[in-house]
């Protein structure tokens, strides 16, 4: 199907097989993480630039291109609680 994300490959001693993901599920969604600068007006006012916060949230990745979707997908990793990436995946049978 143009347009979509589909597992190719699964490794049969890898993760992606204990969680049952079969060769053409189709990747839907997949959570993602961004660092922005959170400013307060204090220190607005004082002059600061703001600290850093790493939000995380929900990617959809229809007509995304396959780069941009493992982009998101190893964005994970700035998730500064360690939490597991989840993918959102749809079978056809």
């Amino acid at each position: 199907m143009p347009g979509l994300t589909s597992v190719d490959e699964v490794a049969p001693d890898g993760n992606g097989a204990s969680a049952d993901i079969k060769q053409g599920d189709i990747v839907r969604a997949v959570t993602a993480c961004q660092t922005t600068m959170e400013t307060p007006t204090w220190q607005l006012i004082a002059g600061g630039i703001g600290q850093p916060k790493t939000k995380r949230f929900i990617y959809s990745v229809d007509g995304r291109p396959l780069e941009e979707v493992l982009d998101a997908i190893g964005s994970n990793r700035m998730d500064v609680q360690g939490r597991d990436a989840w993918l959102v995946l749809e079978r056809m049978d």
